[in-house]
């Protein structure tokens, strides 16, 4: 909400109060706020007020000359849709009694954030190259942290924008596999947004699911930053939160153990059973910040914890909680994730999870999760969090695949020219896929990962437009398998309003990333269009992520 000072001079305020006999006209600032977004606009009462974007409540601050200002809430129902009206007047709004003003926006955008730009795909002559192969990535954090900026009334930095970590981080409406351990989906249509004879691709993977109840034990260990920076914005107070969620979610025959790094690491709980509640989030509330940051020291104690209590046969993984950033020790995120290799390849896996924007390194948390065998994720509150600690990190703790690959064969007598849409830093050698020492992603129980392709076809040409391949480890017996599937021109959509929903949902995600960073592929797509299909798609599905699409791609308007 705007300063005080910056509060527009309100006349009357008492006839705003107690709806009293003042005639003239009053004008109020509205401050609409949607999933903590704060959205400041002017109008005049007795004069309707257009509704832009959807919304949740609105706040109006009142101003007298000289006075106080007074918050009130606007009572009357909302409008159901963008482009309705509402009226403002004394009879409709009412004081609140214990209200704060909304968070402020920064003033200038955060310091000390540190991305990496990968670059941007080419489109390649199929007749050229008829092969392209990538890692799979279930990595979100990308997403999370440009949601962060826009929130906070910030455009987020071209480089912190990675095309897949936005598109995996919505639901893909796959069916999970029956019998088998990954499924391979594909489907496609032309593209809303070009004119040129372009069509959007989507090929999916989707892992089985395993049941709470059938998951083998689990030996967990949390490598909490307690330094300095992580009392910036209740950053530790929040993984705190998120640890005590996921406390409720683990199983008698679990084991939890927290290391903590300030300038130097130390062991806050050995291997505890999972049954020890009390025990386990006494030593989470016990949690302060401390000193410099050790990263080093406190990952590599963590490993070795891991190491000590490990379970054969059963889940092995570290999760390390940080804003990222590392100034005592080894410091680089390249030489910090080759210490680790070795930990991954002997079967412990790490997850990051990153908190805080200033003072913020998303190179290094991403290329850990990478190099560890697991995924980043970012958290900015309790109900990210809740989806993070207890969802994901819980629901999808046993791992089903390692080295999870994907190679799409383009046939050059129906494709002229494709490009992978995102996963620049996730590039596998063409002759690497049946490399089984090259290392690929971690794929848990129940993921999910989509790539998005734009084709262009030769006119007329029919048949079969690409061979998908996947190729992955078994975990347990480290056998290499590898399944495929043929998508055809018979599989074509006709006309995008046509595809699946989730395929629809898939496309506009990958296109708001694309002109989020600048591609110059996106150079003719105009971000109206893509805002009015997330508005469109946010009304035909229901799913509150979707629904938070559409505010968020208002937003980066």
């Amino acid at each position: 909400m705007k300063n005080r000072t910056q509060t527009l001079v309100i006349f009357a305020l008492l006839t705003l109060i107690f709806a009293a006999c003042q005639s003239q006209t009053e004008t109020v600032a509205v401050t609409r706020v949607v999933t903590g977004t704060v959205y400041e606009t002017v109008a005049t009462e007795g004069e309707p007020m257009e509704v832009t974007s959807f919304a949740t409540e609105y706040i109006v601050e009142a101003e007298e000359s000289g006075e106080a200002a007074a918050d009130y809430r606007y009572a009357a129902p909302l409008p159901a849709a963008p482009g309705e009206t509402l009226n403002l007047s004394p009879r409709t709004i009412s004081p609140i009694a214990t209200a704060s003003p909304p968070a402020t926006a920064p003033a200038a955008a955060p310091n000390a954030m540190f991305f990496e730009q990968y670059g941007v795909n080419p489109y390649i002559q199929s007749t050229v190259d008829s092969l392209s192969t990538f890692s799979l990535d279930v990595d979100t954090g990308s997403y999370n942290v440009a949601k962060r900026y826009l929130q906070d009334g910030l455009r987020p930095p071209a480089e912190a924008i990675r095309v897949e970590e936005f598109v995996n981080s919505f639901d893909q409406g796959y069916d999970n596999p029956p019998d088998v351990a990954f499924a391979i989906y594909a489907d496609g249509a032309p593209s809303p947004f070009h004119n040129d004879g372009t069509y959007f691709l989507r090929i999916g993977v989707q892992g089985y699911d395993v049941p709470e109840a059938e998951r083998p034990s689990a030996n967990l260990v949390f490598v909490i930053d307690v330094s300095g920076s992580m009392s910036q914005e209740n950053r530790l107070g929040l993984v705190k939160e998120s640890l005590a969620l996921l406390v409720d979610r683990l199983r008698a025959d679990d084991s939890v153990s927290i290391v903590v790094y300030g300038s130097n690491a130390r062991t806050v709980l050995y291997p505890t059973a999972g049954s020890e509640r009390q025990a386990i989030l006494n030593a989470i509330n016990s949690l302060e910040t401390e000193g410099s940051t050790n990263l080093e020291a406190g990952l590599l104690m963590g490993y070795d914890m891991a190491n000590q209590a490990y379970i054969p046969g059963g889940i092995n993984r570290v999760i390390l909680s940080s804003d990222g950033v590392a100034n005592v020790g080894d410091t680089g995120p390249n030489s910090l994730a080759a210490k680790i290799r070795g930990y991954a390849d002997a079967g412990i896996n790490l997850t990051t999870i990153g908190v805080g924007l200033g003072n913020y390194n998303d190179v290094m948390m991403e290329q850990l999760a990478d190099q560890g065998d697991g995924a980043y994720a970012y958290v900015d509150n309790l109900n990210e969090a809740r989806q993070v600690f207890v969802e994901d990190v819980m629901g999808t703790l046993q791992t089903i695949g390692l080295d999870a690959k994907i190679q799409v064969d383009f046939d050059p007598q129906v494709v002229q020219q494709y490009r992978l849409v995102g996963y620049e830093n996730r590039a596998i050698a063409d002759q690497d896929f049946r490399n089984n020492e090259v290392d690929a992603a971690e794929f848990g129980a129940g993921h999910t990962a989509a790539a998005i392709y734009a084709v262009q076809l030769t006119p007329g040409a029919q048949g079969r437009v690409a061979t998908v391949y996947l190729r992955w480890q078994d975990p347990q017996t480290r056998g290499v398998q590898e399944i495929n599937g043929v998508f055809t021109t018979d599989n074509l959509v006709p006309s995008f309003d046509a595809a699946p929903l989730h395929y629809q949902l898939a496309v506009v995600v990958s296109q708001w990333a694309e002109l989020l960073r600048g591609s110059y592929w996106a150079d003719g797509v105009s971000l109206d269009d893509v805002r009015i299909r997330a508005e469109r798609l946010a009304n035909q599905m229901d799913d509150t992520a979707v629904t938070e699409l559409a505010q968020l791609v208002a937003l980066s308007r």
